[in-house]
């Protein structure tokens, strides 16, 4: 299947400007965080709460949302939801207590909750299954621009504005990425079901109690809630109390992940894509980078601060593997459920981020703070370490588990 180079741009950029913008919104905490404690006074546990309520409203929405994208199309449902972006970004702005900030950031999280999903429905529905992982890749690529947004240029935005500044201008972007995928999103045939609601629910449990899901599900969460929560929040205040670098030196770091990011996510899309020529399956690239993955935490949490920059680019690289594992559910259910495949998915890794985000915050502060006002260093490695023995445990569950399991070829219609 070939498209023509405009309509690829129309199927694409739309849904890049969303995912951008739902990137931004997920890491852009990691920076202004000491702006956050400053101005509203919060400690590491209700810092981390307040990040993660993002990922709760995120996981929340996703079952519904599978049936959104499924029954009314990508176009609609994301052009929808990115109001409640907008909404949310303006309440964080003018919000003067934890309270008020949790709920916007919830808001945001709702809003940008289908930017990732419908992006993948509606390459499900154009494009053919061997190119959904190089499509999928280039998709997170921008992602990745979206978190080298939240480093170093908000941090030199905050020169001339502040936190709140920055929250109105991107409410009144959001409402424009809306009108982008409304406006220009096309639409195709076999966009819209005609399902019941009771055959939608039944293909909610066809995806749920089925073996191969579940072979892949695990790890696939355990690896996402580590990239989600630590990129997100931790690795900011990571640089700044265990490396001991200053706001600029976290910033321009944290943006040499987001470039990590951008080429891992390239890298194993193509690579996916080629060696499944191969007969190499998606899921083995996946394995093997998210072990790699692994293995970067582990030192990481034994705090190496030589290695300081090369671990966190490694970090930002080879965590992009994790987006493989949609890819394989994508190939693996028909195409009236890819929407829900996904979102099932995703409903469990945002609720394994929410979760993994709030516990690191409340591992850690479990150690006094220093006196310069940081976090205790042993608590980043206790928090850190348990998110690392939740991925082994999960990996060692994926190879017992692989051999009973097909990784290919469609669940039954």
């Amino acid at each position: 299947m070939s498209l023509r180079p405009l309509l690829l741009l129309r199927v694409f950029l739309p849904f890049a400007f969303g995912f951008f913008l739902s990137y931004l919104f997920r890491t852009v905490n990691a920076v202004i965080a000491p702006d956050l404690v400053r101005d509203i006074g919060v400690d590491p546990a209700s810092l981390g709460l307040l990040t993660s309520a993002y990922f709760l409203a995120f996981a929340a929405f996703q079952l519904p949302l599978g049936v959104l994208l499924d029954r009314y199309g990508a176009r609609r449902v994301e052009a929808t939801l990115l109001l409640f972006a907008a909404a949310g970004a303006y309440v964080f702005a003018q919000a003067e207590t934890l309270t008020g900030l949790m709920i916007g950031r919830a808001l945001i999280g709702l809003g940008v909750s289908a930017c990732l999903m419908a992006a993948f429905k509606a390459f499900t529905l154009w494009f053919p299954p061997e190119r959904l992982p190089l499509a999928n890749g280039i998709q997170m690529i921008s992602g990745g621009i979206g978190a080298l947004a939240a480093t170093t240029p908000i941090e030199l935005s905050l020169q001339w504005t502040d936190w709140r500044g920055v929250f109105l201008i991107l409410a009144g972007v959001t409402v424009a990425a809306s009108a982008c995928v409304f406006l220009i999103v096309p639409e195709k045939a076999g966009t819209h079901q005609g399902e019941t609601f009771r055959e939608q629910l039944a293909g909610i449990s066809k995806i749920f109690t089925n073996r191969l899901f579940w072979t892949i599900a695990p790890w696939a969460v355990a690896a996402q809630a580590a990239y989600l929560s630590i990129a997100g929040l931790w690795s900011g205040p990571w640089l700044r109390d265990v490396a001991n670098y200053d706001r600029m030196a976290v910033a321009n770091t944290l943006m040499g992940v987001s470039l990590a990011m951008i080429a891992g996510y390239f890298t194993f899309g193509a690579l996916a894509e080629r060696l499944a020529r191969r007969n190499i399956q998606p899921m083995a690239v996946a394995a093997a980078g998210m072990l790699i993955f692994i293995g970067v935490q582990c030192l990481l949490v034994l705090q190496l601060t030589l290695l300081t920059l090369p671990l966190w680019l490694l970090f930002g690289f080879f965590g992009t593997a994790c987006i493989l594992p949609y890819a394989v559910l994508s190939q693996s259910f028909p195409k009236h459920l890819s929407g829900r495949a996904n979102t099932g998915l995703n409903l469990l890794v945002f609720v394994a981020a929410f979760t993994a985000q709030w516990v690191i915050g409340l591992i850690i502060n479990l150690w006094p703070q220093t006196l310069s006002g940081g976090y205790n260093v042993s608590g980043y490695k206790a928090g850190f370490g348990l998110i690392v023995a939740l991925q082994l445990a999960a990996a060692l569950w994926y190879f017992f588990s692989v051999g009973r399991s097909k990784i290919s070829g469609k669940v039954a219609e």
